[in-house]
């Protein structure tokens, strides 16, 4: 997993409130492997029955090619507890959703995939997705260490995260290399243990 510190990229709004999982990735592609369930982002609501591009679909504007982070509306990514909702956007370059409000789930499957979700409050983030409509192609910067996004508009924004959470993040690990970066302590406490107490 890569390590996640600073991240300074092209934002794209998706307007709509309780995007579901389903609409992120929809069912009919979790059977695929992952490298095929790339082509089920978004899939119904960028194209049509036909698999043409649906007009006017801000995920469909080239300007927002190349976009790694996504700025969504209140209770984005709700609904079932896939973790293909967050691989899949990992896998179409996305590293970062900043949103009022997140699925619980998806909130927590985003750290254990290298992703950083970030709540924001309501009016700001409005605000945020109003400017990337305006100016499509424009970036947002975000800093792990000091946990600041700057928008579009040159203004910064403090976010709160889980202190484990973060380094696991700034290390580019999950929770079982962070374990494992303790192993030497580990053996020390079970050695320490079994001398104290050797019934165990």
């Amino acid at each position: 997993m890569d390590a996640f510190t600073t991240l300074k990229a092209v934002a794209v709004p998706i307007d709509q409130a309780n995007v579901d999982t389903d609409q992120i990735i929809p069912a009919r592609f979790l059977g695929r492997t992952r490298d095929r369930q790339v082509e089920g982002f978004f899939h119904d609501l960028r194209l049509d029955p036909n698999g043409r591009p649906r007009e006017g679909v801000t995920l469909n504007n080239p300007a927002y090619k190349g976009a790694k982070i996504m700025v969504g509306n209140t209770n984005f990514a709700c609904g079932s507890s896939r973790e293909n909702a967050v691989t899949t956007m990992v896998d179409n370059g996305f590293r970062s959703f900043i949103a009022p409000s997140f699925g619980d789930i998806f909130f927590n499957n985003c750290f254990q995939n290298g992703c950083l979700p970030i709540r924001l409050p309501a009016e700001r983030v409005a605000r945020i997705r109003v400017i990337l409509h305006e100016l499509p192609g424009a970036e947002i910067a975000i800093d792990l260490a000091k946990q600041t996004v700057t928008g579009p508009d040159g203004k910064t924004d403090s976010f709160e995260v889980d202190p484990f959470r973060k380094e696991m993040l700034l290390k580019g690990a999950d929770e079982v290399k962070i374990t494992l970066g303790y192993e030497s302590d580990i053996k020390r406490f079970e050695d320490k243990q079994k001398q104290e107490m050797p019934w165990l």
